[in-house]
């Protein structure tokens, strides 16, 4: 018997990791952390201004925020399926897999956005929920079906992208009116444009077969990828570099370590466009992985 028991013991410890990997490949646990992570952010930057800093809203913040952009992922999931089951890098998610019955996904998709937003809501403060709810709405309803109409769905990507830390900027009683909103946005905004040109390119021929219109399709040598790379990265420093300067949120020494961190990616871009490399494109969005955590302690450290 005790062989036996071992063994049914192993099975559901096999069984727990199957699940707990199916749920944070449903949800996009990593990013979702994302979300999460700037939405705290706008809350600390908010609250630095305000001097009215609450864990017990911060903890609120984080549970709201988190369900929804759970809630967001497995809808996400649910609209695109067909086209993850062409793409051999999201072919063994559970749903084209046929791990997760797509009923069960779409009951967990509305139970967590439900919760999140209400949750935000009713603990938080209406204007989180409100942008959460504007999150979500770009992200599933405007974003998701223009992948597959036009290129231009990076732009609006960037904009659902660019609204998470507004969750939080609004939690700590932040306007959306005044300067610092507008620094939040455009970090957000402007970060992701080197980012996704360096994955779709990357990508690209995965993209393709999913039927996704991205910039990156049939861009063989990657210089048109890497020119708009290149673009909105001299965007990025130039951002980084003024907006401290023209803004009373910030301190003006903030404009150095910031310029610096855009520089960076301008060399990056520079060098992706020079050799049109996969090498090259995968460095510039590592990079871009790097540059949004040490850019929101800069700007978080030089915030007024």
């Amino acid at each position: 018997m005790a062989p036996e028991k071992t063994n049914q013991q192993s099975d559901s410890r096999e069984l727990f990791k199957e699940v707990q990997a199916d749920l944070m490949a449903i949800t996009k646990a990593r990013l979702s952390f994302l979300v999460v992570i700037t939405a705290l952010f706008g809350y600390f930057v908010a609250t630095k201004s305000t001097g009215e800093f609450s864990w017990a809203v911060l903890w609120h913040l984080l549970v709201g925020t988190t369900l929804a952009a759970f809630g967001a992922a497995v809808f996400n999931q649910l609209m695109e399926v067909e086209a993850d089951a062409l793409m051999t890098r999201t072919s063994d998610r559970p749903l084209p897999s046929n791990r997760m019955p797509k009923a069960l996904a779409f009951v967990l998709g509305w139970l967590l956005s439900a919760f999140g937003l209400i949750h935000l809501g009713v603990m938080v403060n209406v204007p989180a929920s409100v942008m959460a709810g504007a999150t979500l709405f770009t992200y599933l309803f405007i974003y998701t079906p223009m992948k597959k109409v036009s290129t231009y769905n990076t732009v609006v990507g960037a904009i659902s992208g660019a609204l998470p830390p507004l969750i939080g900027w609004t939690g700590g009683e932040g306007s959306l009116m005044g300067a610092g909103a507008l620094f939040l946005f455009l970090l957000l905004f402007l970060w992701q444009m080197p980012h996704f040109a360096a994955i779709n390119w990357m990508y690209r021929e995965e993209y393709s077969r999913g039927g996704f219109k991205m910039w990156s399709n049939d861009d063989e040598s990657g210089k048109k990828t890497a020119k708009i790379a290149l673009f909105f990265a001299i965007l990025v420093f130039l951002f980084g570099a003024l907006f401290p300067l023209a803004a009373s949120c910030l301190s003006a020494w903030g404009a150095l370590p910031c310029g610096i961190l855009g520089a960076v990616m301008v060399a990056l871009s520079v060098k992706f466009f020079r050799s049109g490399e996969r090498d090259d494109a995968r460095r510039l969005f590592f990079y871009t992985l790097l540059y949004l955590p040490l850019m929101m302690v800069a700007s978080y450290l030089a915030w007024r």
